[in-house]
């Protein structure tokens, strides 16, 4: 498994929100298994998106195309409030207790 980790300021959250459902992208036609979106405890206006991919490849040709349909333009992206860090991490342990 595969995640595809992005994290930025969000100037608005719920407008953020509702942009990320538009879905521009179509995460499941383009292999995203499963989405989370998380938030630091003290900071509502960040968040931090994990789109899972089972394998490498399919992260970063939905990364390339974020890039470049997405995080261009302020229409695709109105509520950012800076530039995406991203990184593509594999899972290599999982454990529950």
């Amino acid at each position: 498994m595969h995640i595809l980790q992005i994290e930025y300021p969000v100037r608005d959250y719920d407008a953020w929100k509702a942009a990320f459902d538009t879905d521009r992208l179509d995460r499941a036609g383009s292999g995203v298994r499963r989405h989370r979106i998380l938030q630091p405890t003290d900071d509502p206006n960040y968040v931090v998106i994990h789109l899972e991919f089972e394998d490498a490849g399919e992260a970063e040709a939905y990364l390339a195309a974020l890039q470049r349909v997405v995080y261009s333009s302020q229409e695709a992206s109105p509520a950012v409030g800076g530039g995406p860090q991203t990184r593509i991490v594999e899972v290599v342990e999982t454990r529950e207790y």
